[in-house]
């Protein structure tokens, strides 16, 4: 190999101490590749002046002026100046949803719309004859039974809390089956409750019996409020002299029962006796509902509806298309009227020593 010190040198240079590259270079001619030498100086790019980019200034909150606010107390103009201003929210943004009347809870006492109706007494003989309830009577099979219907109808009103579940449809498929007997002593039986008062509506507007039952004079009633709007049903509700018991008659029939059933009035009427008395009941007695077409509108308007079945006459087919006809109501129970057998051997009032 040869050393790097006998690689000779180019003409006209003198022997200097350089490393071996830069030897190499100046022997094999790498001077070729240096950039050609530019005579002068290339001419300065002017730059331009740097611009101050601002921040874009956030839009102000302007406060919606209330239309009648009370002038500022000395109180409200003592505050700090650097508070910041907030933005006022929307009236519409912050308003609660609307909730139908009828599904508002309330737990308070007795109240609402005060019934102001006349009073009549109630024959204890005429209840007798016709096989109802008498309220001084001693215990019965009777009053026991519908002791026990009462309770299940009080207590699913009672676990829900709403108005609608305080409205109570009593109906049946055919005429004949026991229905207007059997809201008559129902209705007496929670009128008994210490701390309820109870409503009977006649809603059979064809043929209304509810006032013969109780032995009342005739007189404008449902009908009517529903037919006027400045007729209030608490006017013409009907008092007895039975502890927390009211009537209120089918009134005036029409042509149209069930498009006066049908419209928005219906719900207000029914509110007003409802809303706010959360120990107040309401029971319908309606029509068939196999026979007249109000029983499916008034269905729609309750929480609860009693299907009254007559033993060994009412059948199952007219029990199902019954039901489907008063699906408006949620809540349909089954009560067998006129039994004259149990299997289980129950045998209401016979504990007492009592029996009707």
């Amino acid at each position: 190999m040869t050393e790097h010190k006998k690689i000779p040198l180019p003409e006209g240079e003198e022997p200097k101490e350089s490393s071996l590259l830069e030897r190499a270079s100046g022997a094999f001619g790498f001077d070729p590749f240096k950039p050609a030498p530019f005579k002068g100086k290339l001419p300065e790019r002017e730059l331009k002046p740097a611009r101050v980019r601002r921040k874009a200034a956030e839009p102000e909150v302007e406060k919606q002026a209330e239309p009648s606010a009370p002038a500022p107390t000395p109180e409200a103009t003592t505050q700090p100046a650097t508070e910041t201003s907030r933005a006022v929210v929307p009236q519409e943004a912050s308003l609660p949803a609307t909730v139908p009347a009828s599904d508002i809870v309330l737990h308070q006492g007795v109240g609402g719309i005060e019934l102001s109706g006349p009073s009549f007494d109630i024959d204890r003989a005429h209840l007798r004859e016709q096989g109802l309830i008498v309220p001084e009577a001693t215990a019965s099979a009777l009053r026991e039974e519908f002791r026990i219907v009462k309770r299940q109808i009080l207590g699913a009103a009672k676990q829900r809390g709403t108005a609608v579940s305080r409205r109570v449809l009593v109906s049946s498929p055919h005429p004949g089956e026991g229905k207007t007997f059997c809201a008559s002593n129902l209705a007496i039986s929670m009128a008994s409750e210490r701390d309820s008062e109870v409503v009977l509506i006649d809603g059979d507007f064809a043929k209304p019996s509810i006032l013969s039952t109780f032995g009342l004079p005739k007189g404008p009633g449902f009908m009517d409020c529903l037919a006027d709007e400045s007729v209030n049903p608490e006017d013409l509700v009907l008092g007895t002299d039975i502890p927390g018991l009211w009537v209120l008659p089918a009134g005036n029939s029409t042509n149209s029962d069930s498009e006066y059933l049908a419209s928005e009035r219906t719900a207000e009427v029914l509110d007003r006796l409802t809303v706010g008395a959360p120990h107040r009941i309401v029971i319908f007695d309606s029509p068939p509902a196999l026979a007249a077409s109000p029983a499916a509108e008034l269905a729609k308007h309750v929480g609860q509806t009693v299907l009254v079945a007559r033993a060994d006459s009412t059948g199952q087919s007219a029990l199902e298309d019954a039901v489907r006809l008063l699906s408006g109501c949620s809540d349909i129970k089954l009560l067998l009227n006129a039994t004259q057998f149990s299997p289980s051997g129950r045998n209401f009032g016979s504990y007492y020593g009592y029996g009707e």
